[in-house]
């Protein structure tokens, strides 16, 4: 199997985008995972989206939070600073947040 390229994630991403707003939607994702067999219903959902307030950006607190959810990261152990050291390697333009961009190249890793 040959690697994802970018050309492929932003065409997969167009193909998600259903109204063009660029973002994906809780409803678009729950159509995609639908479409290849996953069954959840929307309040599933809104429990795993990393950006939780909306902005466009993952924050380090909305990075632990969904990793907490997703039980991925014990917060007792590793928390907040876990997760801010995480974002700042991906985080290209040092604003404290990850965009798009970033959050695609660490998922990539």
């Amino acid at each position: 199997m040959s690697s994802v390229r970018t050309i492929d994630l932003y065409r997969i991403f167009e193909r998600l985008d259903k109204n063009g707003d660029g973002l994906v939607s809780l409803e678009e994702l729950m159509w995609l995972l639908h479409s290849i067999g996953v069954q959840t219903s929307l309040e599933e959902l809104k429990l795993l989206v990393f950006d939780s307030n909306g902005d466009g950006f993952i924050s380090s607190e909305e990075l632990k939070n969904a990793l907490c959810r997703l039980g991925l990261l014990d917060e007792r152990s590793c928390g907040k600073d876990y997760c801010t050291s995480v974002i700042n390697v991906y985080d290209t333009n040092c604003d404290g947040k990850l965009d798009f961009e970033e959050f695609k190249n660490m998922m990539l890793v």
